[in-house]
Formats: structure tokens, sequence, C-alpha cells
């Protein structure tokens, strides 16, 4: 059984991609070079890549930069040091329709390696205010994906699989230790330093070690920086 998972290098699409693997889905990993303002993710989702045992990883370039509209394509600074549980309405992080241009291209590739379903690691509880990581938004996206397919005319609509969904950071990294996960291997930093080194400030790396705090467990690229 067969699927494409979203890859992007970060803690959460390792660990749906884990997921996806533990319950039998043989992966084929799509990676999107975006426009994205550093390239460590990238490196990051080969290394994911490999230690999930995809059959197959493509990297596409989609340069949403070209739009703009985004923090992380370079339009407007990226939020530092927000109280996360004050923080109200979409941040500037947000990449329009970035989900929707992935589940799309994900779709399609989903349909030539005969996928029954697309993984991607969204998640409704600390998803930093995105509207393309709600629960509604994916229903949307399957009942899109039964119509607009030949899978789905054929009575083989794909599912799309956020097995992370309804769970908060830390949840998801007890689950992805559970299964065995080096998370060394992923990158979360949304503005890392010329050496790779996360920032510590970003939404992004704000959830990340609150999640690793509440879950008890010491993140292993933290540790690697103290010892």
């Amino acid at each position: 059984m067969n699927a494409v998972v979203l890859l992007s290098g970060g803690l959460d699409s390792y660990t749906a991609g884990a997921v996806a693997r533990a319950e039998g889905y043989e992966l084929y990993a799509l990676t999107i070079r975006y426009g994205q303002l550093h390239a460590r993710e990238l490196d990051a989702a080969r290394g994911v890549a490999r230690a999930l045992g995809v059959i197959l990883q493509r990297e596409l370039h989609v340069d949403l930069a070209a739009f703009g509209g985004s923090s992380l394509l370079g339009d407007g600074e990226i939020p530092r040091d927000r109280l996360l549980d004050e923080a109200s309405g979409i941040p500037s992080t947000y990449v329009p329709a970035r989900n929707t241009v992935f589940l799309s291209l994900a779709l399609a590739w989903a349909e030539v390696v005969s996928a029954r379903a697309i993984v991607i690691g969204v998640n409704a509880l600390d998803y930093s205010g995105y509207p393309d990581c709600r629960p509604e938004y994916l229903a949307a996206f399957e009942r899109l994906a039964a119509l607009a397919t030949r899978a789905g005319v054929e009575g083989r609509p794909l599912s799309v699989f956020a097995p992370l969904l309804h769970l908060s950071k830390a949840e998801i990294i007890q689950r992805g230790v559970a299964l065995g996960l080096d998370y060394g291997l992923t990158h979360s930093c949304y503005q890392p330093g010329t050496d790779g080194r996360p920032c510590r400030q970003c939404d992004s790396c704000r959830l990340r070690a609150r999640g690793f705090r509440e879950a008890g467990v010491m993140d292993p690229i933290e540790a690697r920086a103290t010892s």
C-alpha cells in the first residue's frame, strides 16, 4: 500500500511519515523548494527520507517567492519572541495557499504511483494560526481529490492522512520517541544562522522547545549544542 508523504525535514512531517510507515504504508517522499529563505530544511529532508527508508524522494522547485506575501519568503520580518498562548491572528509566516499547492502536487504523484493516501504532518493544536492546517480544510481537499482524479472517479479515492492533527507538540514528540525516531535529523527553525543553528526565538523554535519540555524529553539538537 503506497503513500506520498510531504516531507519538509521538520519534526512533524518526519513523525507523520513514521506513523504511516508503522501502519503499513510504503512511502514516496515529496519535498518542495518553494522559495524559503534557507536550504537547511532541504538538507534535513534528505536525511529524514533516508531514515524513513522511502522508496523514492522527489524534490520539486515551485517558486512561491515570486508572489511573496510571507516573511518565510523574504517579505517582511519573521516574528520573534512572541507569547505563543497569547498570539492571535494569522502570522506573517503564513505562506499563501502553500498546503493547497503542496497537496495538489502530491495528489498528481499519488495517482502515478497508485498511492492510496497523501501523508501530511499538519497539526490543529500547535499550528501557529495557519488556516490550511485545520481539519475542515483537509476534509475539503479530500473531497476535491475524489472529484478531480481518475482514481476517485473509478471508486479508488485517495485519503489525506494527517495522523498528528489532534495531537499537541509534546504528544507528537512522545509518539515519535516511541517509534524510535532520531529528532536530531530534523530542522524546525524559520531563520537559522549561517551555521544552520536554530535561532530559538521564532514561533517554530519556541513551539519545538515547549514540546520537548512538556514531553519530558531532551531535544537532541540542544543536547549536541551543550555537549
